[in-house]
């Protein structure tokens, strides 16, 4: 049972820090080795062949790897495309012990096991996390887009703000926000998104979300493998491996997120003293 309540607090953080966690870019040439569009036409490109939903519900087994700790679940991902999007964590048996809500303003967390749950904005979060949290960017990195730090979607007007050089046999378009946070997305000659890169100033915080194993999901490309690695300065901070196993566009989701009258209200900062206790 104690394995299990890891689990699920390491979740929770893994998908919240790991989010907003943040490998140097790699040094680039900026020589054209004409495999490539010209970068407006390429950006379209990369928007237009990523996964195209206006609900989304998925299947997945999630690997958590930490030092000194290797911890499974199913998970099962629900989305309504610029509205919620929802984790449900069942560690054994199909039976969901934890559920997870991310809106456009707050993020919820219901712990079964425990009867709590946590309900906090995003703003209320400021200064408990490495960074502000954006559930636009959020969903982007679960669904394999591009995103422009803070917005909700990237008109073509707004393209300017990429920086984009051919590397290695790969096109690299690099933003940063408001923060100082770099971030760099790597797509391939098929213009998918192969990775997002995340990193501080001084490249001493990354965060590195891999896209593979792409397969058609109602005719389009879907990347059936999501690696986030979180490095901090020389160190491997951990990993979190999803390998999905259904994948379904546009098909009728139900969102319920009803919390029992008996369960305890607790913070964020509760569970990040609960997980620091039992990670000890």
């Amino acid at each position: 049972m104690k394995r299990n309540k890891q689990y699920i607090l390491l979740l929770i953080t893994a998908t919240l820090i790991l989010v907003s966690g943040c490998k140097t870019a790699r040094k680039a040439t900026s020589g054209r080795e004409g495999i490539f569009k010209e970068k407006d036409v390429f950006m379209s490109s990369v928007q237009q062949k990523a996964l195209q939903f206006q609900t989304l519900s998925a299947r997945m087994n999630a690997d958590l790897n930490i030092p000194g700790k290797s911890l499974s679940s199913r998970v099962d991902m629900k989305i309504v495309k610029d509205s919620v999007f929802q984790l449900s964590v069942q560690p054994f048996l199909g039976i969901e012990v934890f559920r997870m809500e991310f809106s456009i303003d707050s993020v919820k967390m219901m712990d079964r096991m425990n009867k709590r749950y946590v309900l906090e904005s995003y703003e209320s979060l400021k200064g408990e996390t490495p960074v502000d949290f954006n559930f636009y960017n959020l969903q982007a990195l679960f669904t394999n887009h591009l995103f422009l730090p803070g917005k909700q979607s990237i008109s073509p007007e707004e393209f300017i703000q990429f920086f984009y050089v051919e590397n290695e046999g790969l096109a690299e378009l690099r933003t940063k926000d408001e923060t100082g946070l770099h971030y760099t997305f790597t797509a391939d000659n098929e213009e998918k998104l192969v990775s997002t890169l995340i990193a501080n100033a001084t490249g001493s915080q990354k965060l590195q979300w891999d896209y593979t194993d792409f397969q058609q999901a109602n005719s389009q490309s879907f990347p059936m493998r999501m690696k986030a690695q979180v490095v901090s300065g020389n160190e491997n901070k951990g990993s979190l491996t999803l390998n999905f196993n259904k994948i379904e566009p546009d098909v009728p989701v139900r969102m319920d997120f009803t919390i029992p009258s008996k369960y305890t209200r607790i913070t964020y900062a509760q569970i990040i003293k609960a997980l620091s206790n039992l990670s000890k």
